[in-house]
């Protein structure tokens, strides 16, 4: 028979197993949540380079342009004598790019593509170039390296306890051993770029290095 604890104003009593039970259930809780602190921090941080940039307002007007593009050739093949092969297949197109428009979202501005000398205009033009461009871009691995860790000592906060003051020491550490390798990568950097005929006696006093901390210092270039 569990142990009886009696309140504090006399009015009844607990089994003592609750307050175990209880105790059992914070502090797994708190360990999930130390769990998807690394998880988050650690795993994203490996994926830097797939990181992108949400859709600008250029890139959705590139969709929306490249949907009425295809479907204006959909409409062309219909009334012009092309091949039945070639019909089908701005059809699809045409289809297809709703997908595509649908997922990028349509822009604040609709770009004038009501006919085909609409969508071949010199402005609708310049929306491509800078959709292009938006789409080069990627975030700094360096920031979004920073950012996470950020997130995850705030994280670590709402934990608390003994696991989150763990959680929240491992990742300061983490992040001042990042910013260290980042101002001696950048710093290497710029003495190749001020001495290029230091070059190939930098390479060579890096000969030694591991295969996993070559790919390392190549991704975070």
């Amino acid at each position: 028979m569990a142990e009886a604890v009696t309140l504090n104003n006399g009015t009844g009593t607990i089994p003592s197993g609750l307050f175990i039970r209880k105790g059992k259930a914070m502090r797994k809780q708190r360990e999930v949540l130390v769990v998807m602190v690394i998880t988050a921090v650690v795993g994203a941080s490996g994926g830097c380079g797939s990181l992108r940039f949400a859709p600008g307002e250029a890139q959705k007007q590139n969709a929306y342009l490249h949907h009425k593009t295809v479907q204006a050739a959909a409409i062309e093949a219909r009334q012009e004598a092309v091949s039945p092969a070639l019909r089908e297949l701005t059809g699809t197109a045409a289809s297809q790019s709703e997908a595509i428009m649908a997922y990028y979202g349509l822009p604040q501005e609709i770009p004038q593509a009501q006919s085909v000398e609409d969508i071949l205009s010199d402005e609708n033009e310049a929306v491509t170039r800078q959709a292009r461009q938006a789409a080069l871009q990627r975030p700094d691995p360096w920031d979004v390296a920073d950012n996470l860790m950020e997130f995850g000592l705030a994280l670590a906060g709402v934990v608390g306890g003994v696991y989150g003051s763990r959680v929240a020491a491992t990742i300061r550490v983490a992040r001042q051993k990042s910013k260290a390798l980042r101002e001696i990568v950048t710093g290497n950097e710029l003495f190749k770029k001020e001495h290029p005929e230091a070059t190939e006696f930098f390479k060579k006093a890096h000969q030694q290095q591991s295969e996993d901390t070559r790919q390392l210092v190549t991704a975070m270039k």
